[in-house]
């Protein structure tokens, strides 16, 4: 059976324009999230990990930004920088081009309250934006699942590519904070009035963030160097609870996470650490301790980058598992910002300090509105 390999990669946040730069601020603890006082998003100062002014504008090299939006320059920037790292050529016909986002370009929606541009906030519309923007000439995919589909569009890609149809993949994902986006997790009070804690007992929410990231795959050998991380199996299933709120019982995500272990011949005790969705909320972070415990896995470290980044949307899952690898081929379980006391009824070792081990594999976990969960192995 063939075996799918990540063979470049890029972020590009708050804490910079490259994955080496991100892997860095994060090693050294440093977050992305800050104090924001943007009058067009919110009346009141809010935390979120967001793009200074200019810094997006100071990325950009000969070519000019100036007819795409944020969201599209995000995804543009991510994938040239990536691609740039390898040899593959998109537009061979072999290459999967993905996007994965929640909302796109709902931006444009508050730029033009009354004459919304309709068509360029549909998202298949981006995505070949995108695409013809590196001459890509055949359709690209939309993944867009809440906030599993960064993870849902790797797993997408992984499974085109052992179907045959496809050698290569570019899976890329990105979101934005917005006025539409921060008033809706305001509507559920569920905003953090600091930057967020995820598992910690003094937790109070969310917090937004935004930011782009890509992911490179291959099945051919000669594209793929030697310390390339091995992409393995994932799983997706449906609490089928709520549209908003995740099960009680943890039982669907852990679904997700043992069939995902099973299908990549691992056990729990084979994983050095899971990269949980991590989302400091009330119920989420509860729910990820539960699934944790019936998965086995609570012996094993745990960690959630949203400290760091903040939600990003469609991007979370993506960036966070490129950091997960970084981290696993340096042996090495990034802590989770702001914890300090465990707050979720099952006792999940949530890493706390920098923490050296010698490991194989990594989990990576993340759910979403209406009841989605995936999960999905990575290894050396």
């Amino acid at each position: 059976m063939k075996s799918v390999y990540v063979v470049a990669d890029n972020i590009l946040s708050p804490l910079g324009r490259t994955t080496e730069e991100n892997f860095s601020n994060v090693s050294r603890g440093q977050s992305g999230i800050q104090l924001q006082d943007n009058k067009a998003l919110y009346t009141q100062p809010f935390y979120a990990a967001m793009l200074q002014p200019g810094q997006l504008e100071g990325y950009w090299n000969e070519d000019s930004p100036d007819n795409y939006t944020k969201f599209e320059q995000l995804l543009i920037l991510s994938v040239q920088t990536a691609l740039d790292r390898t040899e593959i050529d998109i537009t061979d016909g072999r290459t999967a081009f993905i996007v994965s986002t929640t909302k796109g370009n709902i931006e444009l929606l508050e730029q033009h309250p009354s004459d919304a541009p309709l068509q360029e906030m549909e998202l298949f519309h981006t995505a070949k934006k995108i695409a013809a923007y590196f001459d890509y000439k055949e359709d690209p995919i939309v993944v867009s699942n809440a906030c599993i589909s960064g993870l849902l569009a790797i797993l997408t890609a992984r499974r085109l590519i052992l179907s045959g149809r496809y050698d290569h993949a570019v899976v890329t994902g990105a979101d934005v904070v917005t006025q539409f986006v921060l008033s809706g997790f305001q509507s559920f009070q569920a905003v953090s009035s600091e930057p967020c804690r995820p598992f910690d007992a003094a937790r109070k929410g969310v917090t937004l963030g935004e930011g782009a990231g890509t992911v490179i795959l291959t099945c051919k050998e000669a594209y793929i160097p030697a310390n390339a991380i091995l992409v393995g199996a994932g799983a997706v299933s449906n609490d089928a609870n709520h549209i908003s709120g995740p099960s009680r019982t943890g039982a669907e995500l852990s679904q997700a996470m043992v069939s995902a272990m099973k299908n990549s011949m691992v056990s729990s005790t084979d994983i050095g650490f899971v990269s949980a969705h991590g989302t400091a909320t009330l119920y989420n972070d509860e729910m990820e301790s539960k699934a944790l415990q019936l998965a086995g896995l609570l012996d094993t470290p745990v960690n959630s980058l949203k400290s760091y980044y903040g939600h990003t949307l469609g991007a979370a899952g993506l960036i966070e598992a490129i950091i997960g690898m970084h981290a696993l081929q340096q042996n090495v379980v990034i802590p989770t910002l702001g914890f300090e006391t465990l707050g979720v009824s099952e006792p999940v070792k949530v890493s706390s300090e920098m923490m050296q081990k010698e490991m194989k594999h990594f989990l990576k976990t993340v759910s979403g509105f209406g009841g989605c969960n995936a999960a999905m192995v990575f290894s050396k």
